[in-house]
C-alpha cells in the first residue's frame, strides 16, 4: 500500500508495478529510470528530501497501514536522551548530530567480521546477469566495506573451469577462472571491512569448490552452506539458449530441462519449437529422514569444512516453515557458525518460476518475527545465539532499520539482492554510453544518455554525487580501474547510510547495537499480533499515563 508507480515528492517513477520493497516487479538491466533506487545511484543522499526546495511544501501520503508487512511497521522517535555515542563524544547537542551515528557492525564467533554499513549483498551466482555486472557489484561492495556473496554453481557453469571427474573432492578442480575473477576483484579493494563469501550447493560440494577455495585463498574467504532462498523452493536455475551449452551442462552433472540429449528435443530446437533450456540444481537433504539425521549431517559438513581450513562458516536458509527455521537457528547456534542469513518470500535476483515465487513460502516479516522468537528461546537457555542477517524484499534505509530492530539483538545486518544490482546496471549503461569502446566489456545497453541522466550531467564527475568520494578513497590513478557501476553502487549506499543515520539519530541511537524492538511500533493490530511489536497507541502508553497522573 505504501508505493505507487509515481512519487511526485521526490520525483521518481517506476517503469513497472512496484513491489513491497519499492522496486518494480520486473527490474530490467537496460532500464532508463527512474525508481528511487535507480536515482539513488546518481544523486545519492539528495534523494532523501522532496524535490524543488523553495518552491514546494510536502506531506506524507502513507497514513494508512493495511495488512502485515514491513511497511506496516513504523519507527519510534524520542524527544530526549542519547544512547551509544562513540568514545570521546558527550550528550552535548553539538555531539548528538546524525553524522556522528556509527553504522559499523560486526558478526562472527571467534573471528569478528566487520562491516562499515549493516548491509550485505544477496548471493550472486551462476545467473548471467551476475557474471556480466560482477565487477560493479563486487568492487562497489568492497569500497563500501560490506560482505559480498558469490552464489552457487559459478564453477559448474563456467566452460573454462577444469573439473576432473572421478577424483576425490580435494584437487578435483584444476582451474576455475570465473570464480577466481570474482574473488580477486573483491579482494583488490578489500581494506579490512566486509568479506567475500562463497556459497556451496549440492553440485558445488561434489565438484570440490570448498577445497579449491581454501587451498587457493586460505582464510581470506568465508564459506557458506546453502539450504535455500526466498524466491523458490527448488535448487538454483538458469536459462540457456545454446544446444551445445545445454549439453555441456548436462555432462557437468546438472539437470537440464528439456533433456538436450534426446533426439526429438534436438530436432525441436533446430526447427525453432524449443528456443531455450533450463538448468537446475539438485535438492539437498533428500536422503535424510528425520530432524536428528539432518542435524547429524549438518554438523558433519561443518566439521569437515573446519578440518580443511575454513575458520569462518555461514548458513543461508530460505522461507521454509517453522520446523526448518528452528533447525537453522538451533543447528547454526550449536555449530557456532558465524552468520545465519534468513531469506523470506518473495524476494529474488535470478530465475525463479513466477507462480512459485508468488505463492510459496513464508513472507519475510512473518519469518523474521518467528526467527526472533525462536532465537529468544535459545538465549533464555543460556546459549550464545548465532548472529543473523535478514533478507527478502529490502531496498530502502527504513527497511534496514526495521529489520535490525525486529530481530534485535540477534540481527547484525540486512541482506539486499535486487536493490544493490540496480546501480550496477545503471553505472554500466552510463559508462557504455559515454565510452562506446567499453560498451561491450561493461555490458552497457545504451547508445546515448537518456534525459533522465543527461538532466543531471554529461560526464561521470557531474553525474555521480559520490564520484569524488570514491576518488579520494582509491586515488586518481586507480580511478580509471573503477567501473561506473561501482561508483553508482557507492553513491546509492551513501544515500542509504545517510538516511539510516538520520532515522537512528531521531530514535536517539548512535550505534547499530543500540537499536531495539522498542524502536519500532506496529501500524495496525494484525501486524502487532503477528510480530509481537507493540501497536502505535500502546507503545509507552503506561509511562504516558504516569506522566499525566503524576
Amino acid at each position: 500500500m505504501r508505493f505507487s508507480k509515481s512519487n511526485d515528492a521526490i520525483g521518481t517513477t517506476n517503469r513497472g508495478n512496484p513491489t513491497e520493497s519499492s522496486l518494480c516487479t520486473l527490474c530490467r538491466a537496460d532500464c532508463q529510470g527512474k525508481c528511487e533506487t535507480w536515482m539513488s545511484g546518481l544523486v545519492g543522499r539528495k534523494l532523501l528530501y522532496p524535490r524543488d526546495f523553495g518552491l514546494v511544501t510536502a506531506g506524507a501520503n502513507n497514513t494508512t497501514h493495511v495488512g502485515v508487512s514491513y511497511n506496516s511497521l513504523r519507527i519510534q522517535g524520542y524527544a530526549y536522551g542519547a544512547h551509544g555515542l562513540s568514545q570521546g563524544l558527550s550528550n552535548d547537542p553539538d555531539d548528538c548530530i546524525f553524522p556522528n551515528v556509527s553504522l559499523e557492525t560486526e558478526f562472527g564467533q571467534e573471528i569478528k567480521t566487520k562491516a562499515r554499513i549493516p548491509m550485505m549483498t544477496g548471493a550472486l551466482g551462476s545467473t548471467f546477469i551476475a557474471a556480466k555486472y560482477w565487477d560493479s557489484f563486487s568492487i562497489g561492495g568492497a569500497l563500501c566495506g560490506i560482505p559480498v556473496v558469490i552464489g552457487e554453481n559459478v564453477v559448474g557453469v563456467d566452460r573454462q573451469s577444469q573439473i576432473q571427474p572421478g577424483l576425490e573432492k580435494k584437487g578435483k578442480i584444476k582451474s576455475a577462472p570465473e570464480l577466481e575473477r570474482r574473488i580477486n576483484g573483491y579482494l583488490r579493494y578489500y581494506d579490512g571491512y566486509g568479506a567475500i563469501i562463497v556459497q556451496l550447493n549440492v553440485e558445488d560440494t561434489r565438484n570440490g569448490v570448498a577445497e579449491f577455495v581454501v587451498d587457493k585463498y586460505g582464510d581470506k574467504c568465508i564459506i557458506e552452506l546453502k539450504w535455500g532462498q526466498g524466491a523458490k523452493d527448488i535448487g538454483g536455475e538458469i536459462q540457456v539458449t545454446s544446444l551445445d551449452y545445454a549439453l555441456f551442462l548436462k555432462e557437468r552433472g546438472y539437470v537440464v530441462d528439456p533433456d538436450p540429449a534426446k533426439p526429438e528435443v534436438q530436432t525441436a530446437f533446430k526447427e525453432g519449437a524449443i528456443k531455450s533450456f533450463a538448468r537446475h540444481s539438485r535438492l539437498g537433504g533428500t536422503n535424510l529422514s528425520s530432524v536428528d539425521k539432518v542435524q547429524e549431517d549438518f554438523m558433519s559438513s561443518v566439521d569437515y569444512l573446519r578440518s580443511i581450513g575454513f575458520k569462518r562458516i555461514t548458513l543461508k536458509t530460505g522461507s521454509y516453515g517453522m520446523e526448518e527455521l528452528a533447525m537453522a537457528i538451533k543447528f547454526a547456534t550449536v555449530a557456532k557458525l558465524d552468520l545465519l542469513t534468513i531469506d523470506g518470500s518473495g524476494g529474488g535476483t535470478g530465475m525463479s518460476p513466477w507462480n512459485m515465487m508468488q505463492s510459496w513460502g513464508v513472507p519475510s516479516i512473518n519469518l523474521h518475527s518467528k526467527a526472533y522468537e525462536y532465537a529468544s528461546i535459545l538465549a533464555a537457555k543460556g546459549e550464545r545465539v548465532v548472529d543473523m542477517s535478514f533478507a527478502g524484499g529490502f531496498a530502502l534505509e527504513d527497511h534496514i532499520f526495521k529489520a535490525i530492530a525486529l530481530g534485535s539483538p540477534y540481527t547484525k545486518l540486512v541482506c539486499m539482492g535486487r536493490a544493490i544490482m540496480i546501480p550496477g546496471f545503471l553505472g554500466s549503461n552510463i559508462e557504455g554510453a559515454l565510452h562506446p569502446e567499453r560498451r561491450e566489456a561493461v555490458c552497457g545497453n545504451w547508445d546515448s544518455l537518456p534525459k533522465t541522466v543527461s538532466s543531471i550531467g554529461n560526464c561521470p564527475e557531474e553525474i555521480f554525487a559520490s564520484y569524488f568520494d570514491v576518488e579520494k578513497k582509491v586515488g586518481k590513478d586507480e580511478m580509471k580501474h573503477i567501473p561506473y557501476g561501482a561508483i553508482a553502487f557507492y553513491t546509492m549506499a551513501d544515500k542509504l547510510s545517510c538516511g539510516l543515520q538520520q532515522l537512528m539519530a531521531g530514535a536517539r541511537k548512535f550505534r547499530i547495537d543500540q537499536i531495539t524492538r522498542n524502536d519500532i511500533f506496529a501500524g495496525n493490530r494484525e501486524t502487532a499480533a503477528e510480530t509481537g511489536i507493540t501497536h502505535i497507541t500502546d507503545a509507552n502508553d503506561e509511562s504516558a499515563r504516569k506522566i499525566l497522573n503524576s
